[in-house]
């Protein structure tokens, strides 16, 4: 059993403000928002990083994305006004080690980000 924050979270043994959860998923707000809308949707298994996926985690692995269509619906986010991203590594910005998909909305978000 990982004692990161977000297993942690999974196990409700920390507060978090939960907008969806499933039998393999759970989304719940950024405590530190990049957009006005900033959902994190998290597996509950432990996985440390997208690198660490196993073919094993493939059904895990599409519900976390489809997962996102759900809380946008739940959130009434537009489906083509939200941007998903996954950062891999200290190096592309992951701070906690535990697969995450950044659900951001709620204002322009250009390319490059920035």
């Amino acid at each position: 059993m990982s004692d990161c924050i977000f297993c942690k979270i999974v196990r409700k043994e920390i507060p978090a403000q939960i907008v969806y959860e499933d039998d393999v998923v759970v989304a719940f707000k950024d405590i530190n928002p990049a957009a006005p809308t900033h959902i994190l949707i998290i597996p509950r298994e432990h996985i440390s990083s997208i690198a660490a996926a196993e073919a094993s985690h493939q059904a895990i692995l599409g519900q976390l994305l489809l997962a996102s269509q759900k809380v946008t619906a739940a959130l009434g986010i537009e489906p083509d006004k939200h941007r998903l991203v996954i950062n891999t590594g200290a190096d592309a910005g992951q701070t906690v080690f535990h697969l995450h998909v950044h659900l951001l909305a709620g204002r322009n978000l250009g390319w490059p980000p920035g």
